[in-house]
């Protein structure tokens, strides 16, 4: 990721915490996908790119999921452990952070989309293969019909953002053994992708991927 990332959001974390943040945003999407797990307590949960807004840590608590998160600005990591400390939080870079363990939860809510675009496939696959079977990815996206990245600075400091596009994040959620379950644009006109995905049984995502071949040679 672009450690630019880092400095601005250091700069910017406490808008997060103010009046002019929305503390319903994403609570909705974040409840839809929560309900595509299955029945039981315990697990974990990740949230990449945690930020300093801890608004999301009761709806996972209240499905059991113990939560554990990173986030390349330190600023952002300091505000979240001072507001939740018995979350795990690591400050680092995404892109190089090794998960330790498998969740049943990880969300990505407007944070992945700043990881620079040849870095995107790579970092979504081991999102992906951290989860549990059964287990349940959200991530929020730029909702392109092709891969593309700009620099914008309407939050103040210039920030990078990319996107696979809707075909390629639909190829690599296939690749990584997954199934999209929901893809909804939800701040028409903006082009603000929210897509829910889980994690099927190797013999299932085999099965898929077969018939998938036999399409294509009879095609």
């Amino acid at each position: 990721m672009d450690h630019a990332v880092a400095t601005a959001y250091d700069e910017i974390a406490e808008r997060w915490l103010d009046g002019r943040f929305s503390q319903s945003n994403g609570i909705r999407q974040h409840a839809q996908a929560l309900r595509f797990l299955e029945d039981g307590a315990g697990g974990w949960a990740l949230n990449a790119g945690c930020g300093c807004n801890t608004r999301f840590n009761g709806l996972l608590r209240d499905r059991g999921l113990r939560i554990e998160g990173v986030d390349i600005s330190k600023r952002m990591v300091d505000l979240a452990s001072d507001a939740d400390p018995a979350a795990l939080l690591h400050h680092a870079d995404v892109c190089e952070w090794q998960p330790q363990r498998s969740y049943r939860f990880i969300s990505a809510w407007d944070s992945i989309w700043h990881v620079k675009l040849e870095q995107q496939r790579a970092l979504m696959l081991k999102l992906m293969h951290a989860l549990d079977t059964g287990g349940v990815f959200l991530f929020t996206a730029g909702g392109l019909d092709a891969a593309d990245c700009h620099v914008d600075s309407t939050m103040g400091p210039e920030v990078y953002y990319s996107t696979l596009g809707i075909p390629g994040l639909l190829a690599v959620i296939e690749e990584a053994g997954c199934i999209c379950r929901h893809l909804e644009f939800d701040q028409l006109p903006h082009k603000h992708l929210f897509i829910i995905v889980q994690r099927i049984s190797a013999s299932l995502s085999a099965s898929l991927s077969a018939s998938g071949a036999d399409r294509k040679s009879t095609s």
